[in-house]
């Protein structure tokens, strides 16, 4: 059965973007494939520097997982920073490929052009993510456009180590849903917690409706685009295509269409949601810790014999 591993940082509340872009694509493909599901706090720490948000956010992203269908008796769900392999297996990997390679990433290059620190973290982060994928040979990774690179690094990551020390990696492949790649935020953009342009997915009817009426509407067109874009992840097109030609011009009636029609989706998943304690998050995270060690240490075994550090 092929493996699927996708993760997410705890970084601050789920939104839309990440419920659409990765992680609804790895409870549809879990059903058929053997499947991890990474909380990335390492990651997180390339931007987030408050340890008691961390910690928050840490058990929230799980909780967010249980309650939008993630099974944890079919997935294991663990904690990135709970397997250290991650990070010795991204500095092997760092020693293999170049500065200028790095510098070609998209999204560092993104991020620092929007002024956000560039840390050597921000940085290194691709050989990090390389490391998250390959550590568990992953056949598949579920994720969205803007990430695609980063799968890409990841086959360059395995590459580089095969043709040096011999084979011991698979080349993942990148799973992206067509439509949905890159899920637009309130300002047109990527959505991104960075940005500020989110519409949270457990948020409250208040909270949701706030953003959506925010959503940056143009005037000039037939309808408001952004708030299309957003409104296909949750109707089909020609049902959607009819509610807007019959409110043309009326862009509060259509963004009250879109609140509730996110309300219908959310509403249930949140009271789920509210049912799941930190005990059954602690429970979950100890048996991912387990499974997920048990491979990650195996495999590091391989690597160290193979680099000469064993």
């Amino acid at each position: 059965m092929a493996r699927l591993l996708t993760g997410l940082q705890p970084s601050g509340a789920l939104h839309i973007g990440n419920y659409f872009g990765a992680l609804k694509p790895f409870i549809d493909l879990s059903r058929e494939h053997e499947s991890f599901l990474m909380v990335a706090d390492y990651h997180a720490l390339t931007t987030l520097k408050s340890p008691d948000e961390l910690r928050h956010h840490t058990l929230d992203v799980v909780r967010d997982y249980l309650a939008a269908g993630v099974d944890p008796a079919r997935a294991v769900i663990f904690k990135q920073s709970d397997i250290l392999e991650h990070l010795e297996l991204a500095w092997i990997f760092e020693c293999l490929v170049t500065v200028p390679f790095l510098m070609q990433a998209h999204a560092y290059k993104d991020k620092t052009a929007k002024g956000l620190e560039a840390n050597a973290g921000l940085f290194n982060y691709p050989m990090l993510m390389a490391a998250d994928i390959l550590l568990y040979d992953t056949d598949i990774v579920p994720v969205g456009e803007d990430q695609r690179q980063h799968v890409e690094y990841a086959r360059e990551a395995a590459s580089k180590f095969n043709n040096t020390f011999g084979t011991l990696f698979k080349e993942p492949k990148e799973h992206i849903l067509k439509g949905i790649a890159t899920v637009p935020g309130t300002d047109g953009k990527k959505m991104s917690k960075s940005y500020g342009n989110t519409i949270p997915f457990f948020g409250t009817r208040d909270e949701i409706a706030k953003a959506a009426m925010s959503i940056v509407t143009d005037s000039t067109g037939e309808r408001p685009e952004n708030v299309y874009a957003i409104h296909a992840l949750f109707r089909e097109k020609n049902e959607l295509d009819s509610l807007y030609e019959a409110n043309q011009g009326k862009y509060q009636a259509l963004k009250e269409a879109l609140i509730e029609d996110i309300e219908a989706v959310v509403a249930p998943l949140r009271e789920k949601r509210d049912a799941i304690s930190d005990d059954d998050v602690m429970r979950v995270l100890e048996k991912g810790k387990r499974d997920a060690g048990k491979i990650a240490s195996a495999k590091m075994a391989e690597v160290r014999e193979a680099v000469g550090v064993r």
